[in-house]
């Protein structure tokens, strides 16, 4: 029997909702204006909406659709974040899966902002998204790059150990969850568009106590939080062990604990 979709909890991911915001406002400041006056703009994998907001602030007159299949992540959005903009545009939240989801009416900007690692094959999709663009429109993206991490390796070899394999095979997503910056490229080249692909390594100076478990808790960790919700003992079991390893791999600095975290970035704009 498969392993039920991740639960979501959206006030831990916005725990550290400024260092996971810098990434989308870096992929925004690559994104060339959409080529109508009020542009159509979907954010695939909007989570608590936060981020989705600052397309509203960079283009107010544009009808803004955030989807998302987090029924948790939604309720925050649309509680905090749905209604129309003070530019006459409208922000508006949507159930959808990203492994599904084709647009119904032609778009100028289609964003993904960290969702796509949890979507297998989704480079797959990507024809589908660009031919929705109209001409001169953009299709961005940005990935976690750091699945070789210590934080993910860790996490996945406590997982396949003899103590949590058998409850914990095949929750967790491996090293392909994403491509390389290249593949990305040569991908969206091929669908005829004018790609950018860089990647950069954040060091974030995270603060509190095991700041990096807390940070996971709001992520990568979801899906065994969510494979042990019933396993209390099972649960905790792991995050002690995990912790203890997270403290050895990320050890604490006078002045916080530094978090390095690559991210993979696209920018890929359709033939006007």
């Amino acid at each position: 029997m498969p392993e039920p979709a991740p639960t979501w909890d959206p006030a831990q991911y916005l725990r550290h909702a400024g260092h996971r915001a810098r990434p989308f406002t870096d992929l925004l400041a690559r994104v060339p204006e959409p080529p109508a006056d009020r542009p159509r703009i979907a954010d695939l994998g909007c989570g608590p909406g936060n981020v989705t907001a600052l397309l509203a602030g960079r283009w107010p007159t544009a009808r803004i659709t955030g989807y998302d299949n987090s029924t948790e992540m939604l309720d925050k959005a649309v509680v905090e974040h749905a209604g129309p903009t003070p530019g006459g545009g409208r922000l508006e939240f949507a159930h959808a899966d990203a492994r599904t989801w084709t647009p119904a009416e032609p778009h100028d900007l289609i964003v993904s902002n960290a969702t796509l690692q949890w979507v297998p094959g989704h480079a797959g999709r990507f024809a589908d998204w660009v031919a929705a663009l109209r001409p001169g429109g953009t299709f961005a993206f940005q990935v976690p790059g750091n699945f070789a991490a210590p934080s993910h390796r860790l996490m996945r070899d406590l997982a396949g150990s003899a103590r949590f394999r058998d409850r914990l095979d095949g929750v967790l997503r491996h090293e392909d969850a994403v491509h390389e910056p290249a593949a990305y490229l040569e991908r969206l080249t091929a669908l005829g568009c004018a790609a950018d692909v860089w990647e950069t390594t954040y060091v974030h100076l995270l603060h509190g106590e095991d700041p990096v478990l807390d940070w996971v808790k709001g992520t990568g960790l979801r899906p065994v939080l969510t494979a042990l919700a019933d396993e209390p003992a099972v649960r905790d079991a792991f995050l002690a062990e995990y912790r203890s390893a997270l403290r050895a791999a990320y050890p604490a600095g006078p002045h916080g604990t530094p978090f390095p975290f690559r991210r993979i970035f696209a920018v890929a704009t359709k033939e006007a």
